[in-house]
């Protein structure tokens, strides 16, 4: 399996990374603080709620990313909760039927101080330790691996595939914007097409994140 994913959730994800995924059949999980939608951050602009309505209403994974996108190790378990409770409670003010269900560190930075009670609210929580979930899996740290233009090409995509099959697991990329410019820690249009035509050609099904636990029987 893969999961194409979208941190932070710059707007050009959802205008321009979400109709690729659906040219494919696929759909993608955005993982979102509330608090950076509509806001300039220095590389992009935040979804709008209107983009997240549309992203929730075309059948992609919305995800938690707290809501102020501040770094775990800088949050005491109460800051936590409520990080993600108010988060949880921005998205679904927004649609009821949305559904949180999944939650990723953001700037990557986990705390093990966290894992047990992220994992009594979320059923995955994701890192960005590179590499393929196979075998035992720690679902309180998911591997992921960037899909970024300044730190993978296609070999690199090509490779990681590879791996993927090799070992009968799942692969999960991560990026944030997507741009024929994009920043450090987004790509563009053709690597994030790359990454597609590649999971196509190896029959490898693209899910988001719950469609694959789902899968998975996680």
């Amino acid at each position: 399996m893969v999961s194409f994913t979208f941190d932070d959730a710059p707007k050009s994800a959802a205008t321009v990374g979400a109709p690729m995924l659906e040219e494919y059949g696929a759909r993608g999980t955005y993982y979102i603080a509330g608090g950076l939608v509509d806001q300039w951050c220095g590389n992009w602009t935040g979804v709008s709620a209107d983009d997240i309505i549309g992203l929730h209403r075309k059948g992609h994974e919305l995800a938690c990313h707290t809501f102020t996108h501040t770094r775990a190790i800088d949050l005491d378990a109460e800051a936590m909760t409520a990080e993600t409770e108010k988060n949880r409670n921005y998205l679904c003010s927004l649609d009821p039927s949305i559904r949180i269900e999944n939650f990723a560190y953001p700037y990557g930075f986990g705390a093990i101080s966290h894992k047990r009670r992220l994992g009594k609210i979320f059923r995955s929580v994701r890192g960005i330790l590179p590499g393929v979930n196979s075998g035992t899996v720690d679902l309180q740290y998911l591997r992921a691996t960037p899909l970024i233009e300044v730190e993978i090409d296609r070999e690199g995509v090509d490779r990681v595939f590879e791996e993927a099959a090799a070992k009968n697991g799942w692969l999960i990329f991560y990026t944030h914007d997507v741009k024929a410019a994009p920043s450090c820690y987004g790509c563009s249009p053709s690597l994030l097409r790359h990454a597609l035509d590649a999971a196509s050609r190896l029959k490898i099904p693209v899910l988001s994140v719950a469609e694959a636990l789902q899968r998975a029987g996680a």
